[in-house]
């Protein structure tokens, strides 16, 4: 018998997020990662002994691309704002593995760094302990927050439906009931997740530079 095949660390991620990419999370599990590598499903548990490990394998993978300069940042808002764009432009190329980056805690150092990277940007603010924990969560939040809305938030697409006939649902409302929502519905025709994000995130920086992070 022929030596078992030997795989990397990234070759599992990448194998793993193109599954996910491609059949959605249902189509994730170890017999299909296997048929994804070319090898039997015995042969990866010599690299993964359950289903949650494969799923942080994604998340890795997923948290990986994110890739922005690291030096020549003037403020720390700059640099804040490279990161998180960074991390949302990762996670919304996959908008299958979403569920996966929300509820699923990877505890993988290349994980940890790019958490790293925020929480030092951050700190530049002369934030530290408490203050430094909530304006960390703010960010992180909204990163996945927002990813999160297209999937689920009100204004999300229903399965097979339009934008447009998503717009016209709420556009029918009773308008003395619903004004607000109409609103925000009639503007999110002209809108892009991308902008949304730059202009939630331009916000929460204003705000966070506002208040100078006293401890909480």
């Amino acid at each position: 018998m022929g030596r078992p095949a030997k795989f990397t660390h990234s070759q599992l991620q990448a194998a793993a997020l193109a599954l996910v990419d491609r059949e959605g999370l249902a189509g994730l599990s170890m017999r299909a990662l296997a048929g994804e590598l070319g090898t039997g499903a015995m042969t990866l548990y010599n690299y993964v002994s359950q289903r949650e490990d494969i799923d942080l394998l994604v998340v890795e993978a997923v948290i990986g691309e994110a890739r922005w300069p690291l030096a020549g940042y003037a403020q720390w808002q700059d640099e804040v704002r490279a990161i998180a764009t960074a991390l949302w432009q990762a996670v919304r190329a996959h908008p299958h593995a979403i569920p996966l980056i929300l509820t699923r805690r990877s505890r993988s150092p290349a994980v940890f760094e790019v958490t790293e990277a925020l929480l030092r940007a951050l700190a530049r603010s002369g934030r530290s302990g408490p203050a430094l924990l909530v304006a960390f969560r703010a960010v992180s939040g909204l990163i996945t927050g927002l990813a999160q809305s297209e999937l689920a938030g009100p204004l999300a697409l229903q399965a097979e439906e339009s934008a447009e006939l998503t717009i016209a649902r709420f556009r029918a409302l009773p308008a003395e009931r619903f004004a607000h929502l109409i609103d925000i519905a009639n503007a999110a025709a002209g809108s892009t997740a991308d902008g949304e994000f730059r202009a939630s995130l331009d916000l929460l920086l204003a705000g966070l530079s506002a208040d100078r992070g006293g401890e909480r």
